[in-house]
């Protein structure tokens, strides 16, 4: 602990880096007043006790009223602190506050670790008082960008495998994340755990950010890789200006960015235009430069006022997308590209399997169990982006793929294609309307039983919270002899503390033949009642 400062703690919150926050003054525990407290004050709280970055600084009761003494009242960090004693604040005792208004603060538990900066290192995740390394088998150029966005560090350069960063010592945490890269921290992607394969240190995640590099950005777009340029200077981020924006500017800028070539230089339309400072006015790039500072921005005032100076935007290369929308859950739907700055469909004219299992690879969905047409998950709206599509499978990215011209159909909505992929998971109780019977899940489009080995209520409740059928149950013991029929996908599901949905606890790895005989396939009875029978889905 740092000399001379007070220990801090966080109390009754979901662990040791979210709650209530407590500082120990002379030998006695009290709070900190929830006056003019922010993000600031939050981020060397969470730095102090090792706890990644500040997500949160809720104050005025949050996480419940404290007691004994309100040591410190209206609290500026700078931020640069290593402790909360370091900050300026009334004085020890000094308050007007009383334990209402109580500060909290609510920790990433994400941090980079043996890295040359604070911005590349190994992935380790704060879990239960205890920082582990994070399995890399999903992790992607999208998580890494939430990461790296929340730490204040840019982009993801690169997500480098093969242990550069050296090995962790503790725990190797097998969550998945699933960030579209839009999230603002790691905590807001969905996450599986569910039949995770074993991971070792030879396998953990990593990231090397942009950093300091990070002097641009797009904002209003669809992705990073989208919308109005935005420059940092001298601390703040200002407009960039000009009058004759063009593909030459704009491939810098997407080189910059790291974003694959420009498609696209234009000028944003005026309800998308920014008000704020202006921070480059007028601009002229060769084309090749790898820094839109390199490119000449000293134009005289001349050139400058015979045109009229408006705010610029790119679309990148790297903008496209794919996601999967109205199906039942994550890893189904109806697919949809996002190209030129907007979502759009697919004509299902020859979509099949191979095309389908493209779209499951990019989203990291598994393989594919079924493509399907004629709008299966509904009519999309908008453009109709790509027809005849005609992948061999082993393509990166559907845009990879043969295919007819961008835009270019004779499709209606009615043709819309859609997917459903492997790691598409939903849970239901089997010959049964209520909220008693054998429990399946549903992966790899088959339906299979769950074995009950290591089966906790912690893990019953759960199922029973996915079911709808109330958040307590309990295990049948008294079951029948014989084998079981048809696969059972899971065993050993050992949901805890941290885990608050069914589909993030761990388990062993997904087997069709995880248990053989009846006995060991888990039955369960919720608390709860529904009205019919339901099938939840998650992935």
């Amino acid at each position: 602990m740092f000399e001379g400062a007070a220990v801090v703690r966080l109390e009754d919150g979901s662990g040791r880096c979210a709650g209530r926050v407590e500082v120990k003054h002379q030998g006695q525990w009290g709070t900190v007043c929830g006056d003019y407290w922010d993000m600031t004050d939050a981020a060397v709280v969470c730095k102090q006790l090792g706890c990644g970055s500040a997500l949160k600084a809720p104050k005025y009761g949050h996480f419940g009223p404290g007691s004994g003494p309100i040591w410190m009242d209206d609290v500026r960090c700078r931020g640069t602190e290593s402790a909360l004693s370091d900050c300026t604040h009334n004085g020890w005792g000094q308050h007007n506050c009383n334990h209402r208004k109580d500060a909290g603060v609510t920790c990433s538990g994400f941090r980079l670790v043996n890295g040359s900066t604070a911005c590349e290192g190994r992935v380790e995740i704060h879990v239960l008082g205890t920082w582990g390394s994070l399995c890399a088998s999903h992790w992607d150029l999208l998580d890494a960008h939430v990461l790296c966005r929340h730490l204040d560090c840019g982009f993801a350069e690169s997500i480098p495998r093969g242990g550069p960063f050296g090995r962790g010592t503790g725990p190797v945490w097998r969550d998945s994340f699933h960030c579209d890269g839009t999230e603002a921290h790691l905590g807001q992607c969905p996450v599986t755990a569910l039949g995770a394969s074993p991971c070792s240190h030879e396998n953990n995640a990593a990231v090397i950010c942009s950093a300091g590099s990070a002097s641009l950005r797009l904002v209003g777009g669809g992705s990073r890789c989208d919308g109005r340029v935005e420059i940092f200077q001298h601390g703040t981020w200002g407009r960039v200006l000009d009058d004759q924006w063009d593909m030459q500017e704009a491939s810098v800028v997407c080189r910059q960015l790291r974003c694959g070539e420009a498609e696209t230089a234009y000028n944003p339309p005026k309800p998308q235009r920014g008000t704020g400072p202006v921070g480059l006015r007028g601009v002229r790039c060769a084309g090749h430069e790898a820094n839109l500072t390199l490119c000449n921005t000293s134009l005289p005032e001349s050139m400058l006022a015979a045109g009229i100076a408006e705010d610029v935007g790119v679309v990148c290369w790297g903008s496209r997308q794919v996601r999967l929308v109205n199906g039942p859950g994550r890893c189904a739907g109806r697919v949809e590209i996002y190209y030129q700055g907007s979502w759009g469909t697919i004509c299902d004219d020859s979509w099949d399997l191979p095309d389908a299992t493209v779209v499951c690879h990019q989203l990291g969905c598994g393989g594919a169990v079924k493509a399907v047409g004629s709008a299966h998950f509904g009519e999309g709206s908008g453009q109709i982006w790509l027809d005849a599509v005609n992948c061999s499978g082993a393509e990166a990215a559907l845009w990879d793929c043969p295919a007819g011209s961008w835009g270019q159909h004779d499709c209606g909505h009615k043709e819309d294609a859609g997917v459903d992929c492997s790691e598409f998971m939903a849970l239901r109780l089997e010959n049964s309307d209520g909220c008693s019977g054998r429990l399946q899940v549903l992966y790899n489009g088959t339906w299979g039983s769950v074995c009950s080995n290591s089966m906790t209520l912690k893990t019953v409740s759960l199922a029973c919270k996915e079911l709808g059928c109330g958040d307590r149950g309990t295990l049948e013991t008294r079951l029948p002899y014989g084998r079981a029929s048809g696969p059972a996908w899971l065993d050993r599901v050992e949901c805890g503390e941290r885990n608050s949905s069914f589909w993030q606890c761990p388990s062993a790895p997904w087997d069709p033949q995880s248990c053989d005989d009846l006995r060991d396939e888990a039955h369960i009875t919720c608390t709860g009642q529904r009205s019919s029978t339901l099938n939840i889905p998650f992935a």
